[in-house]
C-alpha cells in the first residue's frame, strides 16, 4: 500500500513562496494520478492541483491559478507544490493524495484513496 509523508509546510507572510513535498513508498508511485488538497477551519476539504501519472497533464483550482505549480518527479517518488505570492486566504492544512490510475487527473476527495496526513500552512497579512 502505498504512502504519502508531506513536508515543506510552515509560516510565512503573504506575497511569499513555499514549496510543499510529498513522498511516496510502499508502491509504485508512477502508476498513480496525483492531487494537492486544502482544508481550513469550518470548510470542506477542497482541491488545489492534480497530476497525471507522467507529469504531463494538470489540474488547478481556479483561486490558485497562475500563483502555484503541481509537478512530479516518479525517479524521486515524489510530487511538488510550488506555491507563489502565497494570500492569508492559502492559509490551510495541505493534503496529499494518490489515486491508482494512468488514465487521468481527478479533481474531487472521493476519488482518492490514499492521503497523507497533512501539514499546516500559514500565511500572515
Amino acid at each position: 500500500q502505498l504512502q504519502l509523508v508531506e513536508s515543506g509546510g510552515g509560516s510565512v507572510q503573504a506575497g511569499g513562496s513555499l514549496r510543499l513535498s510529498c513522498a511516496a513508498s510502499g508502491g509504485t508511485f508512477s502508476a498513480y494520478a496525483m492531487g494537492w488538497f486544502r482544508q481550513s477551519p469550518g470548510k470542506e476539504r477542497s482541491i488545489v492541483a492534480a497530476v497525471n501519472w507522467s507529469g504531463g497533464t494538470t489540474y488547478y483550482a481556479d483561486s490558485v491559478k497562475g500563483r502555484f505549480t503541481i509537478s512530479r518527479d516518479n525517479a524521486k517518488n515524489t510530487v511538488y507544490l510550488q506555491m507563489n505570492s502565497l494570500e492569508p486566504e492559502d492559509t490551510a492544512v495541505y493534503y496529499c493524495a494518490a489515486r491508482l490510475s494512468r488514465v487521468a487527473v481527478f479533481r474531487t476527495s472521493a476519488e482518492y484513496n490514499v492521503w497523507g496526513q497533512g501539514i499546516p500552512v500559514t500565511v500572515s497579512s
